[in-house]
């Protein structure tokens, strides 16, 4: 069993996690025209902006309830219901977005109440749905805040005494997917399932709104594209819902108890074994076998493992990341015959548990530094906060997770399934042959003189000795 080592410092130095409020955010900029207002300050806001102008290089639909400091002592509660009524008047979103912070936490917000208050001060609102979730930042991390907001959803849209349709629409497969999963991820569950001719729902859906595509006007202040509300008022008539994450274990609980859908869970699809778990499930709900193109992609898989095990066995490695993706690598890495010798993430989780790990250190990018130190690691992985550490280690580093401020197109990157996973594999061996090419150096005779002017190679004039 992993052994969880608790912090034993005060601070934070070269902070790895990203808060809850952000990972709130993310989550509704995954739902179609909606507008996320964070209840806090317009800084609280702003850094958050910047993370997501920066990691996926569009322009990020967020608002504010402005507090400031009379408001943080008095309290807000104003602010919450005047920003919900500007937000409708000006902007007619479908859903708004309400996660907490750490100033409105420590005030004793309680977003729920001010939501009621506005429904009855502007019913003729009652149209737009708000979802109000708290995500204090001074706990958890973008992986609980996400699914937070997950959950908050299901639970305001869907009605908790529902009528049971479970299987009205026999060939819908709902997905729950986790912050730990990039819009290429996305897109490469959606290829996978549509494959089997099946349709599927998928809650939220960043590759329909942060893929990075050009859209036919020049500005909208709601998101563009995403997860429908409509389409989220259906998940109870499907087949079966797919759960990607670990993390999503709350939102997906609250799911089956009001639709009854079953549900197949998985802590990641960072493996060979797990998606060929995914892969048979779908079959069985399809009735049909599996299509010869998937078949192709999982052989091509298994050719990249016997190219790249000669580079990853008895590989150092050290992760930082969010408990998600963390246990994702650990899984592939171990599988491959590499060891994680360093592993931290931002906070304790039920999924290491299951993890193929020694230890885990719950703590910052210090730790990481300290940790692949001590260990003498040949790579690292992280994102991008994670550069400045792998420099001073001397160490090359993956960039994976939230945020990369540093390199283009880390967002579209897909990790899952056989053609994720399959790159992922090239890109670790590549780096690791990178620093241990691996070639023969050129013998060279102890007999021989050397050349002054070339070092190591013999003189023209040079004679062996009797």
């Amino acid at each position: 069993m992993t052994g969880i080592v608790k912090r034993n410092k005060a601070l934070s130095v070269s902070p790895l996690k990203s808060s809850q409020t952000v990972g709130a955010a993310l989550a509704f900029l995954g739902l179609a025209r909606c507008l996320p207002m964070l209840h806090g300050s317009q800084g609280c806001t702003a850094f958050g902006k910047v993370f997501f102008v920066n990691h996926f290089r569009e322009p990020i639909p967020l608002q504010t309830t402005a507090m400031d400091q009379i408001g943080a002592v008095m309290g807000g509660d104003d602010n919450v219901v005047e920003g919900l009524r500007t937000i409708c008047e000006s902007h007619d979103p479908e859903i708004v977005g309400l996660p907490t912070t750490g100033l409105t936490e420590a005030e004793g917000a309680h977003v729920t109440r001010l939501v009621a208050e506005f429904r009855a001060r502007h019913p003729e609102y009652d149209h737009v749905v708000v979802v109000p979730v708290a995500t204090p930042d001074f706990k958890g991390c973008l992986e609980t805040g996400f699914a937070a907001a997950v959950a908050a959803l299901l639970e305001t849209v869907l009605p908790k005494a529902p009528a049971r349709r479970v299987g009205h629409r026999p060939r819908q497969v709902n997905v729950l997917a986790s912050a730990g999963l990039t819009p290429g991820d996305i897109d490469e569950v959606k290829d996978l399932i549509e494959a089997f001719g099946l349709r599927l729902v998928v809650v939220p859906d960043l590759s329909d709104s942060l893929d990075g595509h050009l859209p036919d006007f020049d500005y909208s202040p709601l998101t563009l594209g995403g997860t429908p509300l409509d389409e989220v008022r259906t998940l109870g008539d499907a087949a079966a819902t797919l759960v990607i994450g670990a993390s999503m274990a709350r939102p997906a609980d609250l799911l089956a108890a009001r639709t009854g859908v079953p549900d197949h869970r998985f802590d990641h699809l960072m493996t060979l074994d797990a998606v060929d778990r995914l892969v048979s499930i779908l079959a069985d709900i399809a009735e049909r076998p599996v299509p010869a193109r998937v078949e192709r992609q999982r052989t091509r898989l298994q050719d990249a493992m016997l190219d790249a095990h000669f580079a990853l066995g008895f590989a150092r490695v050290a992760v930082a990341a969010d408990p998600d993706l963390l246990c994702g690598f650990a899984h592939l890495l171990v599988s491959m015959g590499a060891e994680v010798v360093a592993a931290v993430s931002p906070v304790n989780a039920p999924v290491f548990a299951r993890c193929p790990l020694a230890s885990v250190k719950i703590g910052d990018l210090e730790d990481l530094e300290s940790l692949a130190s001590g260990t003498d690691a040949d790579l690292v992985i992280g994102n991008s906060h994670a550069v400045a550490s792998a420099e001073r280690l001397d160490r090359p580093i993956l960039r994976a997770g939230f945020p990369q401020h540093d390199w283009l197109g880390g967002f579209a990157r897909c990790w899952i399934g056989y053609r994720g996973i399959r790159q992922g594999l090239f890109d670790l061996a590549n780096l690791r042959q990178s620093r241990e090419p691996g070639h023969i150096a050129p013998y060279r005779s102890v007999f021989a003189t050397e050349d002054p002017d070339v070092p190591g190679t013999p003189s023209q004039g040079a004679r062996r000795p009797h």
